[in-house]
Order: C-alpha cells, then structure tokens, then sequence
C-alpha cells in the first residue's frame, strides 16, 4: 500500500515549550525542521499556571534568552504582570516572575514558528520511531552489551513517513495521559486536548524504560463570582524587568493587572480529610508519582497538618477571559468536593467553577538513559527534552527542548555538542541532574540545587552565556557585540571605583552621617565605599564628581560585583577545582568491574550511568568520595588512553 513519505533534516515530536524551542533551534540553523502536534490549536500551550518565571525557573529563562531561545522574547511580548521575586533577600535568589496572556502567548509564538524559514508544522500523532541496528550491536547475547540503534525518521498512526537524521522527542504530558479527578477518569491530554497513546509502545520495543508520573492543576473559576475585597491584592513591579536581554526596556513599561492572595483555613482542611477516601490519589487509582515540590491541596493537608492555613494566589488567565487560575490549589477531589472546599475560602464563598482542578498522568522515561547532550546512549540521534525527561515547569521543558535541539543540529553539522556544566548555568545544573541522579519524582529546579549560585545569577546570563550562543549561532553578531560592550563597561567602572579616592572632607562625612555609616579617618576608595552593607554604588553618586552616564544593567553588575567581591572570588576557588574532575574525561564503554579496590556498588552503578567524566562519576548515588579517589589513583598508575580520552 503506497504512503506518504518525506524527508527532513530533524524531526521535533511535540509543540509545547520544550518542541517549540526545539523546533525554532534547529530550523534557525539553516536544518529542514518539521515540528508534530496533536493539535495545532496546542502549540506553547499553558496548561497549568498561566506564568513564565519564578524561583530559579527565571533564572532558566533568562539563560534560555542568552543563549538565543524564544521564550523570554515570547513572555515579554504577552505579560500582563512583572515581578522580581526574593528582592529582600541576595542578588543570587532574585527571581523575575510575568503573568502571562496564556492564549496571546500561544498565539505569539505560533505566528514566531509559523514565520520562521526551514520550519513545517505538521498536526499528526506520532506512533513509532523509526530506526536501523547499528553495527556490531545487532545480537545481544554474543556482545553482552545492549542493542544500539540509530535513527532514521519517524511514521505516524496514519503510516506516512517522515525520514530524518536527528528526532527530537517533547511530548510533555500528552503520551498515554489519564485525566482523573474523584471517580471520573479519561485518556486524554491537558485541557480535554487529545493523548498519545501509541508512541510509548515503540520506545518499548527499542528496550527504552519508561515512568509513569503525574501532575495536576486547579480549577479555573469565573471572575465574577469573587469577592477581591476579602483578599490582599498583589500588584506587580512599578518598574519591569524584560526577560530577554534584547528586549528595550522602556518598550515593556506598561498598565499591569493585579493577582490577589487569599488563604485556605480549617474549615477548607476539615472537608479535604473528611472525603481523603474519595480522593484518588489516595484511593489508589492514580498509579502515577507526583511532584513533591508543587503538591496537590489534599497533599498540603494530610502531610502539613500542624499548618492551619495554605496561601492561595488568584491569577488572571488574561486580559479576554474571566478565568482565573487558583494557584496553589491542585487538587484530583471529586467535583462536589471541590466545589465545597472553594467555597469556605475567604473571597470565593460564592464562586463559579468554570473547569475542575485534575490530575494527570502520563508516560515519560527514566532520564538516566540520556547522554549530557540529551542524545539517547542506546538510540543515535534521538534526542530529548521537557517533562518527557521526567521534569516538571514550562521553564524547565523549554531549556531542554532547546539544549536536545541545538544538539540534534550539532550532530546532523557534524560539530560537538554543546554540554553546560554545573559552574556554567543553571541549565547544566537541571540537565546533570537528570542524567546522573535517581529521579523517582517529576524534576523542578530549585536555587537550593546550584553550589554555585552566586555566580549564575539571572542578572548575569548574558555575560555568562551569550558568547556560547553566539558560537552555536543563535546569537547575532550585533547582540554579541552589544553584551561584550556591556562587559567592557562594567570593568572599566570598578577599575575606576577601585582607583577613586574620596578625601576626609566635610561633604562626605556629612553623606557618612546621613546614611548612618562610619565617618571617615584617612582617605578611601569609592569602590571600599560600595563594600559598606549600609551604603551601595547607587547611594554614592553624590560624593562621586566624575560617575560615567551608565545603563542601569551595568550599574547593578558593577555594584554586585564590588559589594559580593569576597564571596564571588570564594565560588571562582571551587569552580577551578570543580573543572579539574569534569576535565578527566572518561571512555563510556570501558568496563568498571576491572579496577581492583573499588567497591562492588560502585562499579555496578558506574557501569549503569557510563559517565562522561570523573566529575559527573562523583555526583552519582553509590559512588562515595573514596571510590573516586581509587579511580584517579587508577588513571595516574595506569595512564593509559584506554579510560581516558
């Protein structure tokens, strides 16, 4: 029977955050790119919380922006609200947070992906990857080594065919999803959206272990059925932050809507455990793991019950609708339950419920069997990224859709792959972290998990990042050009603060006084100054007669820079001794159990991972310090290129 068949340079399987950036990556490198979805009306759909950003997810954007993503330009376009989070705390939690239009943002990136040269969109369900058994790996039994394959294309349930070098899966929550709350349970995708239910058998059958995982939502109810003057409003920022480092600031200064906080009480927790029976996430019939960073409200009850009250945040969906999303109050309870508890909150006695919070599970793999690079170790040129991977977030999804994109290209180009590191960003953090440690759970990313936080700030990724952006080819030349300016700047700034020297005068002891900081007793440095907790760069432009006219990005890097001196210079310390272990790289076929000393955990765990140095070896579960030293001892005895390269 005759099908269609096609050919392409990548195939991207998904159009959610992860697909999107996947998609935009690849076919911005010049590659033949087609992106599948199960609905085109699904493309960067916001399922869940109508926002982009947060704790350390803003720092993942903002990275995702300087390497040359699409998702700090796309929220930027479509915010309805700004906010800088922890601004009471260090620069090194400093989060931006926007509140996004949830169908403009869709609707913008479609038309970003629609307009962009080399890239199709096809709405199709994909049900197979297609592929070829690689050399010397076709029979198990004689090599002792799993079956290895390489990639060829994909076919969909229709049997058409789409040949492809490099395939990228991002199928978020849609494979063989479940949507269930109290006794209704149906197989379908976020939003009533349609599953994918046979792409998981393929990927079976290609010896790929999958997890079954879940996460849920609240309800959406109607605005006009709340009462705001029961809650506290939140307004955002007087001054908004862009995400995306090419956005101009003043561009983005606009009226913004307000979020409101309201709390839960004893009355909300006394019917959540009267009905916990019904509640199937307790019953049983969700088989899948949950987040435990972003639980469900029956969740928050039953393992917080010392806690009499859980923050509510009521959000606009967007300036269209009167949904508005109850952040913080996921919830898989049957729906006359959800209707009673919603309405002993203080502002929603009277709401109208316009979709039902539920839970989801879906199908997602073991992300221990990916490669750095997010290439697959078993299946050449199979990449992939998102909640796919076994993460949660649209920021966590979108970063590695396009860390699985840019890499699917660099294989099909025939350059190296681009692997961050942990003292690179945040998005090494993530990706080490999926490929190395146990996750039992949906991954969120947290500041908690980077060592070295206070170097990969947010409001330092393009000076940490952009030069790598560039060098993929994502970057412009004239953002390029425009970041190593900004660099230049805030070095000549605090070589100048450094040599500036302020004089025992009556002017700056009268500002010393003022701002309740030490009188002077001999001259000092602007930059010593700056050092003072009390006193910052910006307060001192009144005792600083020759101040350079700077941006206000270069100003607030100059002063961190200077006033976080000591401790930066600590993180720079570790980081050299952190590049020593990742720069002893490792073959990843050679066979562990042959190194006398090393414990038999060790070895077993080590052959299982294969990692691609003595770094990520160090960071893996049942390898202990003492076995890494056995192993450097082993390659100093040895020194042979047969373990390294």
């Amino acid at each position: 029977m005759a099908v269609l068949e096609e050919t392409y340079d990548v195939v991207i399987v998904g159009a959610g955050h992860a697909g999107c950036e996947a998609a935009l990556a690849c076919a911005r490198l010049g590659l033949e790119t087609i992106l599948f979805t199960v609905s085109v009306d699904s493309i960067a759909l916001m399922p869940c919380n109508p926002n982009i950003g947060g704790t350390s997810k803003g720092h993942l954007v903002r990275e995702l922006d300087a390497l040359g993503g699409e998702m700090g330009r796309n929220i930027d376009k479509t915010f309805i609200q700004s906010r800088m989070l922890n601004e009471s705390k260090g620069p090194a939690v400093h989060s931006l947070r926007a509140q996004a239009d949830k169908q403009e943002y869709s609707r913008q990136m479609r038309k970003t992906l629609e307009n962009t040269d080399c890239l199709t969109i096809r709405q199709a369900e994909v049900s197979e990857i297609v592929t070829l058994p690689e050399a010397g790996f076709e029979d198990t039994v004689m090599t002792g080594k799993p079956k290895k394959y390489r990639i060829t294309g994909v076919k969909t349930v229709s049997g058409a065919i789409y040949h492809a070098k490099s395939v990228v899966l991002a199928t978020g929550t849609y494979l063989k999803a479940r949507c269930i709350y109290g006794d209704v349970s149906y197989y379908t995708g976020p939003n009533g959206l349609q599953a994918a239910n046979h792409l998981t058998d393929s990927l079976k059958a290609h010896g790929i272990e999958m997890f079954r995982f879940k996460t849920g939502t609240p309800a959406r109810v109607d605005r006009r059925s709340l009462d705001f003057s029961k809650m506290e409003e939140q307004p955002g920022d007087e001054y908004v932050q862009p995400f995306s480092f090419s956005t101009v600031p003043s561009s983005v200064q606009k009226e913004q809507v307000s979020c409101w906080l309201t709390y839960t009480n004893e009355k909300t927790h006394e019917i959540i455990r009267r009905n916990l029976d019904r509640s199937p996430l307790f019953s049983g019939e969700i088989e899948g793991t949950g987040p435990r960073y972003c639980p469900s409200i029956e969740d928050k009850v039953v393992k917080f019950p010392d806690k009499d009250r859980h923050q509510i945040f009521v959000e606009p969906e967007g300036l269209y609708t009167n949904e508005m999303y109850l952040s913080g109050m996921s919830s898989s309870l049957p729906e006359d339950v959800q209707h009673a508890m919603y309405k002993t909150i203080p502002g929603l006695e009277h709401v109208k419920i316009v979709r039902n919070a539920y839970a989801i599970e879906y199908d997602c793999i073991n992300s221990l069997q990916l490669k750095p690079s997010l290439e697959f170790k078993n299946i050449e040129g199979l990449f992939s990224g998102g909640q796919f991977n076994g993460s949660s977030g649209y920021e966590e999804a979108a970063v590695q859709g396009f860390m699985a994109g840019v890499n699917a290209a660099m294989k099909i180009l025939g350059r190296e792959p681009y692997v961050l590191d942990r003292s690179q960003a945040y998005i090494g953090v993530l990706i080490d972290d999926l490929v190395t440690k146990e996750n039992h759970e949906p991954y969120r990313m947290m500041t908690s998990r980077a060592e070295y936080r206070l170097l990969l700030r947010q409001d330092n990724a393009d000076l940490r990042l952009r030069g790598i952006g560039h060098a993929i080819g994502l970057v412009s030349d004239e953002e390029y050009e425009e970041t190593c300016k900004k660099e230049q700047q805030i070095e000549e700034e605090i070589r100048r603060l450094e040599k500036t020297n302020v004089g025992v005068n009556l002017h700056v002891q009268e500002f010393l006084l003022r701002h309740k900081s030490t009188p002077l007793k001999s001259g000092i440095t602007l930059a010593e100054l700056v050092k003072r907790p009390e006193l910052d760069y910006f307060m001192l432009t009144e005792v600083d007669d020759e101040r350079p006219d700077l941006s206000k990005e270069v100003i607030e890097q100059v002063n961190i820079n200077i006033k976080y001196a000591g401790y930066i210079q600590r993180q720079k310390q570790q980081v050299e001794q952190f590049k020593k272990l990742e720069k002893k790289k490792l073959d990843t076929d050679f066979d562990y159990r042959q190194i006398k000393g090393l414990r038999l955990e060790a070895a077993q765990k080590l052959n299982m991972y294969k990692p691609i140095s003595v770094g990520q070896a160090s960071r893996i579960s049942g390898v202990s310090p003492a076995d890494i030293s056995v192993l450097l001892v082993y390659f100093e005895k040895y020194n042979t290129d047969q373990i390294t390269k």
